[in-house]
């Protein structure tokens, strides 16, 4: 499993860095400064959790189990969730999309917790 978060970590930066790019140069002109906005806070949660996800990879070295991976996937599910659902809101208008957002959001609150539950009870296991 560390491998392919760690393959996911990467490509999710890189793919954020992609996006920001984009946003910055061929956005800039075309979306309102508040839908602007919407996309940037896409662009900055989803690197946040693609380098969450990198150390998740090595935590999974360090303490595996269950919790640990569950944490990894509700990254990957909330970055899909919030980034994503902030695009699409960004890039369409359609307001009803924001409903997905807080989905994401809930994903990474959960996820966060597996992490730190999988570190507490790997850390006891050694």
């Amino acid at each position: 499993m560390d491998r392919l978060f760690f393959l996911l970590g990467s490509l999710s930066a890189g793919s954020a860095v992609a996006l920001g790019a984009f946003g910055a140069h061929a956005l800039k002109a075309r979306l309102s400064p508040e839908m602007l906005a919407v996309y940037e806070t896409g662009v900055r949660y989803q690197m946040f959790h693609a380098l969450a996800l990198l150390a998740v990879a090595w935590a999974a070295t360090r303490w595996p189990g269950p919790a640990m991976t569950a944490g990894g996937w509700l990254m990957v599910a909330g970055t899909v969730l919030f980034s994503g659902s902030l695009y699409a809101l960004s890039l369409t208008g359609v307001r009803g999309l924001g409903a997905v957002t807080p989905l994401g959001g809930a994903a990474w609150l959960v996820g966060w917790g597996c992490v730190a539950w999988g570190a507490y009870k790997g850390a006891g296991a050694q």
